[in-house]
């Protein structure tokens, strides 16, 4: 049985280190739209050099919001959306293209993230139960309205894949904490319309060192060694950052949301 037509979607912005890994990973797809925020560096050049991929550009405001606007464009009823620092291994394409050989109950799949950063396999740290929704029916599944980690609202049943994606976080420390700063400000002005209270004690001194604990401790971080301690530490960080900006925007200050 011959599989069904299927869209692979990957957004993205500024990723010449990463783009072409990600679009190699879905030739096989029936048809292959790229996504592009204007990118600024050579992305876009490297996007064009691929003559099954359709470039097409739209402006960011966040990443739930370019998704939604992408999902839409697909031609086929199935899509599989990658992000640019990601990879499908062949063992998940083997198994995508056999799920979509013929109709199942299921709308949409979890698929679990294999994470590398600092060039080591994260196997620990919280990241070993990472999953996201990539494959999915679009007239059935749109992403949540969240500013960032937005996750897929399906209606109906949510299968889950065997094989696994390739996510490569990393990109260098600097921009380690440039994505740091950039998420903090989002995550920031999501809790406060959802109501955080500006507790100094909660926000800047508990909860960050509860995210180090939890990650390098309880989540086994300390056994993935110096990368480990790394993850915990900037997730720390991410969460104080966070949190102080929570408190300086409910005292009035303006914080200016850059797109990734």
């Amino acid at each position: 049985m011959e599989r069904l037509p299927i869209t692979a979607i990957i957004p993205c912005y500024n990723e010449e280190a990463n783009i072409a890994r990600a679009i190699e990973s879905v030739l096989w797809a029936d048809e292959i739209l790229v996504i592009d925020s204007f990118s600024t560096d050579r992305t876009v050049e490297i996007i064009e050099s691929y003559p099954k991929v359709t470039l097409l550009q739209h402006e960011y405001v966040n990443s739930a919001s370019q998704k939604n606007w992408a999902i839409p464009q697909a031609k086929h009823d199935w899509v599989f959306l990658l992000d640019a620092d990601e990879q499908a291994t062949e063992g998940l394409i083997s198994e995508v293209k056999e799920l979509i050989k013929k109709p199942v109950r299921e709308v949409a799949f979890w698929i679990k993230r294999s994470s590398y950063f600092m060039g080591k396999r994260v196997r620990f740290s919280g990241w070993q139960r990472d999953k996201v929704i990539r494959l999915f029916l679009r007239d059935n599944c749109r992403y949540e309205d969240n500013n960032v980690h937005a996750e897929i609202i399906a209606d109906g049943a949510v299968g889950m894949a065997k094989n696994r994606i390739l996510h490569f976080t990393y990109k260098g420390i600097d921009k380690s904490v440039e994505r740091i700063r950039w998420y903090s400000t989002w995550k920031a002005y999501d809790k406060v319309e959802k109501g955080s209270s500006g507790n100094f004690w909660l926000l800047v001194i508990l909860k960050p060192f509860w995210r180090f604990f939890n990650q390098f401790i309880l989540q086994l971080g300390f056994l993935d060694g110096k990368v480990g301690f790394h993850i915990a530490a900037l997730s720390a960080y991410d969460v104080y950052i966070r949190g102080l900006k929570i408190i300086r925007i409910l005292e009035g200050e303006v914080i200016e949301k850059d797109k990734k």
